[in-house]
């Protein structure tokens, strides 16, 4: 795996927590900037920046043999419509030159989708499925960035139009093609054979994920239809869960080893985090649930957290340790064990807030403190794991060797 990109894609991630933090920091101190602007800022580089580039990289390094410059030139230019958005979105938010830099990185992932198809190398139906599946979401997804100029125009940004189509986006980059990508990379891994229990999953996953879709069209465009496809969807996403451990039962062992085994344990804090995130989402089925957490701005942040932390950002480190681009050292401990404890510890500081809220007990004290403070714990984790990677000098040789 091409250690030059990895570290890219990490620093890309660094930056985005550090947005992360000084978000957290202007509820004590002013930070001169737009509030909303950073958010926007903070969103597109952790997702396009980090999740997206990481995903390109992986999918390139495991399913592309014949590695083609067009992939390299491709990722770069890609990169610079990432730090175009870096810069300008903390500027002037939705601006001629953000949105420009975000249409750069749109038509930079169409590209990318068509040369992927065609040079795909999968070596199983399984990951052949879930591979196209991802990308085909990544493109579906991008409908929703499109309609958000005649809504503007034609219904106002106030408009449900307007907002269902911002969660059209975030769903299916989300649940579509993050989720799919790892867990097509994560299968590839595992060496998953096409079978009945695949199939299954397969289906169960494909149409969950559309029909929970429902969920934010409710939102804002509330319909007692929405609430039952929503219920569908939770119900099939649940059974896709119960076959998916059906699939990796008997191949973990495969991780199972002395040499793997933070590779191991980053793998199964991804896979509660997987749980927890179908569970959280399966308590959506309950009317007044959905509407508590639409209300409570604590659930939103700390559920995409689980998810794009948690279970994203899990696999993504297992892979990256996967591939010997780390040394072992205290660096590496130090790095893993701060980003999981920064996020365990935020994740529950927003949870009971949440809660605290909506039984109407008030704030906890010095919440914002501490949610600041305990944020610092996830760049501080990255910082390190740049550092590891940074150093480790004999990544090339060990490659060799294995190849």
């Amino acid at each position: 795996m091409p250690k030059k990109l990895v570290l890219v894609c990490l620093i890309n991630f660094l930056i985005a927590a550090l947005m992360g933090l000084a978000l957290r920091f202007s509820f004590l101190e002013s930070i001169g900037l737009n509030y909303r602007f950073l958010t926007h800022a903070h969103s597109h580089v952790a997702m396009l920046g980090w999740v997206y580039l990481m995903l390109f990289t992986l999918f390139v390094h495991y399913f592309i043999p014949d590695k083609q410059k067009s992939f390299t030139r491709l990722f770069w230019l890609t990169e610079f419509a990432v730090v175009g958005m870096m810069i300008s979105f903390p500027i002037q938010g939705y601006g001629a030159i953000s949105i420009a830099f975000s249409t750069l990185h749109i038509f930079c992932s169409y590209y990318f989708v068509y040369l992927i198809w065609k040079h795909q190398k999968a070596n199983t139906t399984v990951t052949q499925k879930l591979l196209k599946s991802a990308l085909v979401f990544m493109s579906i997804s991008t409908l929703g960035v499109w309609c958000l100029g005649p809504a503007v125009s034609i219904l106002g940004s106030a408009s449900a139009f307007y907002q269902i189509a911002i969660q059209f986006f975030l769903h299916f980059q989300f649940n579509g093609w993050f989720l799919i990508g790892v867990i097509a990379v994560f299968f590839h891994i595992l060496n998953i054979e096409d079978s009945k229990t695949f199939r299954q999953f397969f289906a169960l996953l494909m149409t969950s994920t559309v029909l929970t879709f429902a969920l934010p069209v409710q939102w804002f465009a509330p319909h007692t239809s929405l609430i039952w496809i929503n219920g569908l969807g939770i119900i099939l996403q649940v059974l896709a869960l119960l076959k998916f451990f059906q699939l990796i039962k008997q191949k973990l062992n495969v991780l199972d080893k002395p040499k793997n085994m933070f590779v191991f344990y980053m793998c199964c804090f991804a896979l509660v985090c997987f749980i927890l995130k179908v569970v959280f989402q399966s308590l959506s089925i309950l009317p007044e649930f959905s509407q508590v957490v639409f209300n409570h701005h604590n659930f939103v942040i700390g559920f995409i957290h689980l998810l794009m932390l948690g279970v994203i950002s899990g696999f993504l480190f297992a892979f990256m340790l996967k591939s010997n681009l780390f040394s072992t050292s205290k660096t590496l401990d130090f790095g893993i064990y701060s980003f999981l404890l920064g996020f365990v510890l935020t994740e529950l500081l927003l949870l009971i807030q949440g809660v605290m809220f909506y039984l109407g007990r008030g704030i906890i004290p010095n919440y914002y403190s501490l949610l600041f403070l305990f944020s610092i714990l996830l760049p501080l984790g990255i910082s390190f794991l740049l550092i590891n990677i940074s150093k480790h000098k004999n990544y090339a040789s060990k490659t060799t060797k294995t190849t």
